[in-house]
Order: C-alpha cells, then sequence, then structure tokens
C-alpha cells in the first residue's frame, strides 16, 4: 500500500471515529430530503375551482415539456409528398400593459416568435412529432421540429410587395423545408429526421402567436414578468398541390370553464386564399415548477455539511492533533489531499443519498398535489442528481481548505457560507437586479448551483432568463466547474501554507 493510500486510509479511520462528524453529514442529508419534501408536500395547485387538477404538461418527443397550441388547417398525407405555398402577409394584435387602469390596451403587431407556414405532424395530439417551415415576426424565415430544434433561414418580413414562398416535403422519416423569393429559385433550410413517423401524417398550414412578454425591473431588486394575449395572422394563396378536403383544429385550445374556447383562433378560404389566426406557441415550455422546486432544502444541509468539513481540518489545530498526522505522513503535501479524498468522497455519498431520494419522490408528490412539473428527459434528471452530489463534495472540499487556511472554525464556516450559500440566496431570491445576480453566479463558488437547472434556455423562445426564475447565467457542468476551481485553489494554498509554515 502506498503512503498516500495509507494517510487516505488513516483519515477515514479517523472520521469515522468522530461521532458528530458523521452525525453532521446524516444532519444534511436528513435536512436536505426533510426539507424538499415538505415544500413539495405543501404546494398545491388546482385549475378552474378549489378540486380540478391542471391538465398534464404535454411532452415532446425528446422528453421535454412543451407548449403545443396553434391553429392548424391540415389534411391527410400517405407516403411521400409535400406542400409549396405564398406567404403574403403577416400581422397581428397584442395586449400591451394598461395605460389606463381598468381599459384594455389592445395594439396591432406580432411578437417577434409569432410563426405561421407549413407543417407536417404526427397527428393533432399535443407533444406529438412534427417539422415545420415558416415565417416570424422577428426572427425570420425559420425550420423548426420536434419543439427544440430550430435553424434560420433568410432573414426580414413578409409582406404584400415582399412575399415569401415556403416548401416543405417528406421523403419517409426525412422533412426537408424550403423557401424562395419568387417561387423558382429555391433555397433549402434544413432537414429533420422524425423517428418512428407514420405512414399517413397531417400537413397543411399553422398560425401561433405567443404571449406578449414584459420583464420590468422590480423594487427592492429581480423583476417582474408579466405575459399577455398575442395573436397572429397570416395569409397564403398560390397553395399546392391540390388534394382532399382542409379539416380545421384549434390544436390544445384553452378553454373557459362553460367549455367555450378562450381566444380561439380561426381559417378562412376565399377564391384560393387562405387566411389563418392563432394564439399559442410551438416550442419548449419554460414556465411552471421543476425538478430543482425539491431541492429546497440544499442550501441548508450545506450549511451542516461545511460546518462538519471545516471542523475536519481546523480541530487537528486547536487540539494539536495535526502533529500527529504529520508523523504519520511527513510529505505535508499530501495530507490536505489525502483529508479532501475522504471528505469529498463521504460528502459525495450524502449528497447522492440526499438527491436520489428528493428528487424523483418529491416529483411525485408535487405532480400529485396538481403541480404541473416540467418534464425532462432522464438523463437529465439524473445528471441533476449526480450533479448535486457533486455540488455537495466540492463545497465540502472548499469548506475543509478554508479550515486548514483560517485554522479558526468559526472565521472559516462563515467564510464558506458567505461565499457559496450566501451569493446563490442573493442572486435567485429577487434581492438584486438580475445583472448584479448574475454575476455573483458567474465569479462566486455559487456558480456550482447551476448543475440543478434542468430547462434550458432557449434561443428561440423568448422568456425571462434570470436566477429568480431558476435560469444561471453558466451552463450546468461549467458552473460546477467554477466551484471545483476554488476548491482545488483553496486547497493548494492550504498544502502550500502546510509546507511553508509550521503546523
Amino acid at each position: 500500500m502506498t503512503d498516500f493510500a495509507r494517510l487516505v486510509r488513516a483519515e477515514w479511520t479517523k472520521f469515522r471515529t468522530v461521532r458528530g462528524w458523521v452525525l453532521g453529514m446524516v444532519v444534511a442529508v436528513l435536512v436536505i430530503v426533510s426539507l424538499g419534501l415538505f415544500s413539495a408536500a405543501g404546494s398545491h395547485t388546482s385549475c378552474g375551482g378549489a378540486s380540478e387538477v391542471c391538465p398534464a404538461v404535454a411532452v415532446g418527443p425528446y422528453g421535454e415539456a412543451v407548449n403545443d397550441k396553434f391553429f392548424f388547417v391540415h389534411r391527410p398525407l400517405e407516403g411521400d409528398g409535400g406542400l409549396t405555398v405564398r406567404v403574403t402577409s403577416m400581422t397581428g394584435r397584442m395586449r400591451l400593459p394598461d395605460a389606463v387602469p381598468g381599459v384594455r390596451n389592445v395594439a396591432s403587431g406580432v411578437v417577434p416568435w409569432a410563426k405561421a407556414g407549413l407543417m407536417i405532424k404526427d397527428g393533432t395530439r399535443e407533444g406529438s412529432a412534427y417539422a415545420a417551415v415558416m415565417v416570424t415576426g422577428g426572427h425570420g424565415v425559420r425550420m423548426q421540429h420536434n419543439f427544440t430544434r430550430d435553424v434560420a433561414g433568410s432573414p426580414g418580413g413578409v409582406s404584400a410587395d415582399s412575399p415569401r414562398w415556403l416548401r416543405l416535403t417528406r421523403s419517409g422519416e426525412t422533412i426537408t423545408g424550403y423557401e424562395s423569393p419568387d417561387g423558382r429559385t429555391w433555397t433549402r433550410i434544413g432537414t429533420a429526421e422524425l423517428a418512428g413517423l407514420p405512414a399517413t401524417v397531417r400537413i397543411g398550414l399553422f398560425a401561433a402567436s405567443p404571449g406578449a412578454l414584459t420583464v420590468t425591473p422590480a423594487d427592492l431588486g429581480g423583476s417582474i414578468t408579466a405575459e399577455r394575449f398575442a395573436e397572429a395572422t397570416a395569409t397564403f394563396d398560390r397553395l399546392g398541390p391540390q388534394g382532399e378536403a382542409w379539416t380545421y383544429d384549434d390544436v390544445a385550445a384553452a378553454r373557459n370553464p362553460d367549455g367555450t374556447v378562450h381566444h380561439p383562433g380561426s381559417a378562412g378560404q376565399s377564391a384560393g386564399t387562405f387566411t389563418v389566426t392563432g394564439t399559442g406557441d410551438i416550442g419548449p415550455r419554460l414556465d411552471g415548477p421543476t425538478i430543482a422546486n425539491t431541492l429546497t432544502g440544499v442550501p441548508a444541509g450545506l450549511i451542516a455539511l461545511v460546518v462538519v468539513s471545516v471542523l475536519v481540518s481546523s480541530t487537528e489545530y486547536r487540539r494539536g492533533l495535526i502533529h500527529a498526522s504529520l508523523l504519520a505522513g511527513p510529505r505535508r503535501g499530501r495530507l490536505p489531499a489525502a483529508k479532501a479524498v475522504v471528505v469529498g468522497a463521504v460528502a459525495f455519498a450524502a449528497g447522492l443519498a440526499a438527491t436520489g431520494v428528493v428528487v424523483p419522490v418529491g416529483t411525485r408528490i408535487l405532480r400529485a398535489n396538481g403541480n404541473p412539473v416540467l418534464a425532462v428527459p432522464w438523463l437529465t434528471e439524473l445528471r441533476v442528481v449526480v450533479g448535486m452530489a457533486a455540488l455537495t463534495a466540492a463545497a465540502a472540499v472548499f469548506a475543509l481548505a478554508l479550515g486548514a487556511l483560517f485554522r479558526r472554525s468559526a472565521a472559516a464556516v462563515t467564510a464558506a457560507v458567505a461565499l457559496i450559500i450566501v451569493p446563490h440566496i442573493l442572486a435567485t431570491a429577487s434581492v438584486l437586479p438580475a445583472g448584479v445576480g448574475q454575476w455573483l453566479l458567474r465569479l462566486t463558488p455559487a456558480a456550482g448551483f447551476a448543475i440543478q437547472q434542468s430547462v434550458p434556455a432557449y434561443a428561440h423562445v423568448l422568456g425571462d432568463y434570470s436566477p429568480s426564475t431558476g435560469f444561471y447565467p453558466l451552463a450546468p457542468w461549467a458552473g460546477l466547474a467554477v466551484l471545483c476551481g476554488y476548491a482545488v485553489l483553496a486547497l493548494s494554498a492550504a498544502a502550500f501554507r502546510l509546507r511553508r509554515r509550521d503546523a
């Protein structure tokens, strides 16, 4: 057995024989699980009445929660084929903040991601596979498929003086989108592979418009987000080839308590010209609780974990036990590393046990209480569980290193909490302006909390991507890497101090 392995074994023996340290890790697990489950059990949502449960969130082909609401003029397509159409206008209406209290402020215009064009879809069930080529309110021509995929075509709008020709074709499971300025010269935008597409699908015209989003700074920090009604109307002509009669569907239309459609779409046909009006959106869903809502107990659990990790290193200095440890391992640089291996491994196991219970169980409790928790692929849920365990391990190593640097428990615990937990709370609790919160979550060890984000920000979906709404400025693994970097830096500093100065 190598000298380092002996050191690790000695540190593990020391850790497991100190009951207070073991109990502290158990307390951290119980705090994370109990607070998370308590929060989930106390969260109830109903729709339309005290006992009416909200409908389930639609799930797309890749496992993400999606919005799939639009007006669809369609007919069956058996086997291969396609459609070509000319779009001559795109207009709309949107509700803006009321200028006069109580008076609805509805103005003409379209939101940037309003969309209208051609679609091939596996039926009209919410979340079913699709591919579409479209014009948008502010992002030019696009080809999108299966809610999360987006490819840009040419920029610019559409009008009677500058129409857009669109074409969508199917060959087996491959859907290809084209655009043209004149109906003669065509440019391919992109292709989509829709695995498992049945022989007969629906093909036709569609229109949709997400709500008009406004984000305003709150008085005490954070932001206030409001999404108001918006609709889009597109005019199509030169539609070909001709085929069976058209079916009109307001897909996933929201309904009032009396059964009538809330903000219904519509379509009309006259002399070969179609006018289609739609509301809603076709894309990933961002609003609603996520699996991260089950992790409310993590900050409190981290405090217990930080205290234990600091004591593992600071106690030796306070009681003079560091001399015995150095006799067992004269190479001083290895001692902090051995402690870090033990504390990191124990913290990882504790974090994995806690998140492995609270995430799946808490999510089931939230859904049982009527909360429309946004679905995510199982790999994403696994990443959150394992990533949060890695966060607890990195936080423990960082706190351990601070204990060795400060050699005073109170100072080290205060510094660890101030650097890891406090910035996260300030950034996500609408205490600070969104920009300040984002910088805190880029530059401090609190960046590691990005690992719990399960729903990513999408460039083709307008939203409030701020920390207070659960979106972090760094990608999940990048944020965790920042925390790990701080842990490595602090541990290196602790080893350097131990080598250069007497214990």
